[in-house]
């Protein structure tokens, strides 16, 4: 604001046609329905540092011809579990894991919400594997880790995937 502008003016100019901020009121009412919406969610014991990304495939998952295919990409380095893990202060091994979606209506929604879960630590953990051996792995929440060769086998076609998955995820306050 110039030496020559008065408040005044600032004001009129800065919610002209109702496009300032809303008032304080709402503001706060906003915020603090958030809050309690992420107090439902509580943290997971997935490791710290771990990526998720995302790439889309042109080809179709057996059960969804019609769409493309969205690979998930995680990845965990080897590191020291923490007080949620089975062994505090022991070493764990990383890994590297891929998860399937049909990139239809969807799927986008359910790829949003495993984000929502990946962020609350509630997609891995920390487990030991058949041979003893601390590492990170999958936790409750199902993921569909090939693309092919049936439900049986973590696979597609699964016609109830997608609403297994998010019931799984509602139960974790992922909503």
């Amino acid at each position: 604001m110039g030496a020559s502008q008065s408040k005044d003016k600032m004001h009129c100019t800065r919610y002209l046609n109702g496009k300032g901020p809303p008032p304080l009121g709402e503001t706060e009412t906003q915020r603090s329905k958030n809050h309690k919406k992420n107090n439902l969610i509580k943290e997971g014991s997935q490791p710290d540092g771990g990526e998720m990304n995302c790439n889309i495939e042109r080809r179709s998952l057996p059960g969804h011809p019609d769409c493309d295919t969205i690979k998930i990409t995680f990845h965990f380095y080897e590191g020291i579990q923490s007080d949620k893990h089975p062994h505090p202060g022991h070493s764990y091994r990383g890994s590297e894991s891929v998860a399937y979606l049909p990139k239809n209506t969807t799927g986008t929604k359910i790829l949003r919400l495993l984000e929502q879960a990946f962020q609350h630590k509630l997609l891995f953990t920390v487990a030991a594997d058949l041979s003893g051996e601390y590492c990170v792995t999958p936790a409750d929440i199902p993921l569909k880790t090939r693309d092919s060769e049936g439900s049986g086998s973590l696979g597609y076609p699964d016609p109830n995937y997608l609403k297994s998955v998010r019931k799984s995820l509602k139960v974790k306050g992922i909503k």
